[in-house]
């Protein structure tokens, strides 16, 4: 099937770069494990959580904070337990791009705040909500139907799933298509992004590249690239961001450019 049909959308695949560093598995784990406080945080600002970044080291070094909801620091405990347990899958060469690893790693992200977690919509309990994401004056986008054992859901995420492996392998163009795959179909009853964003960086950080956080300071910029994505399933401008979200965006970009300016022969 071709690749943009299995996804529900394009984007411009010779603006992906085709140099990104690469280290070692041990070195962008440690990396990982060093900047955890800082990729909680990062995306619980993207969930509109309202701890800060001194209280968010503070809750992950096991101390309560007073005057916060119950609900915001199991958020914050659920994102720190969901990238520790990425980071093992990792160092143990046992993350996979797979359900099995999506819907574990949504059991720990979205535990006691989804309506029902670690299993694709329709697969539980729950088969006639079909949950929507906020567009703000755009209105409001909807995906696929909840159904009863989510036979839709499962076949576009089998069909998807086998058009990136087999047609693209740069793993970085690889890593942020499913992403946005995982956020446009929305497999979840919530969540979705965040899931999908851990499975981005389980795919980066295999294959040796740095993963990547939203910066708490660009959240802004990428709900206004989220709310285009969802509209024009164009995901050219989020490839963009993300790319320069990495900690190695300006190596990237200077890399890109040498090699474009290689001539063809």
């Amino acid at each position: 099937m071709e690749l943009f049909s299995a996804l529900g959308f394009i984007w411009n695949r010779s603006a992906v770069p085709v140099a990104v560093p690469t280290h070692s598995i041990d070195r962008v784990a440690f990396r990982f494990h060093r900047m955890l406080p800082e990729f909680v945080w990062d995306a619980s600002v993207l969930e509109g959580n309202p701890f800060t970044f001194p209280e968010v080291k503070t809750l992950l070094d096991g101390v309560t904070i007073g005057g916060r909801k119950i609900s915001d620091q199991e958020q914050i405990l659920n994102l720190a337990e969901s990238s520790k347990h990425l980071l093992g899958l990792v160092k143990s060469g046992r993350f996979s791009l797979d359900k099995a690893t999506f819907t574990e790693l949504h059991g720990l992200v979205a535990r006691n705040e989804a309506l029902e977690w670690g299993h694709f919509r329709g697969e539980g309990e729950e088969t006639g909500y079909t949950p929507d994401v906020g567009l703000g004056e755009h209105g409001r986008y909807t995906p696929l139907v909840t159904v009863a054992g989510a036979p839709e859901l499962n076949r576009v995420f089998t069909i998807g799933l086998e058009v990136l492996q087999k047609q693209i392998q740069q793993p970085f163009e690889k890593a942020a298509a499913f992403f946005l795959f995982g956020a446009l179909q929305q497999f979840f009853f919530d969540g979705n992004k965040r899931t999908s964003r851990f499975m981005m960086n389980g795919i980066l950080m295999s294959a040796g590249i740095d993963a990547i956080s939203v910066p708490a300071a660009k959240t802004q910029e990428f709900n206004e690239n989220m709310v285009r994505f969802y509209l024009e399933r164009d995901a050219t401008e989020m490839m963009a961001f993300l790319i320069d979200c990495h900690p190695d965006a300006e190596r990237i970009h200077d890399a890109n450019k040498s090699h474009a300016a290689v001539p063809v022969t």
